[in-house]
């Protein structure tokens, strides 16, 4: 199989494409991490999204909000929900 084909057979099985479905991914379990932190804690947004292999925090800050329709910053303002799963099909 090629690589192309494969990239295919991905995008025709789960809608989008590997890159896609990564960022995806790295983006939920990011949020998960935001909504169970305690700022208190020293826990910063730079510092999550660095982790989850962001390296430009304004890129991530964009691509959080059109995902989940507000700021990283105030998700983790919020108080914590108790544990969060993150799933692997977000």
């Amino acid at each position: 199989m090629t690589p192309r084909a494969l990239q295919y057979a991905f995008r025709r099985h789960l809608g989008q494409t590997p890159m896609e479905y990564l960022r995806s991914v790295r983006l939920h379990r990011a949020h998960a991490e935001l909504r169970n932190a305690v700022p208190a804690a020293g826990v910063t947004v730079t510092a999550i999204a660095t982790a989850w292999g962001f390296g430009h925090p304004g890129r991530f800050a964009a691509a959080y909000r059109r995902t989940f329709g507000c700021s990283p910053s105030d998700t983790l303002k919020r108080p914590p929900e108790g544990p969060d799963l993150p799933r692997l099909f977000p």
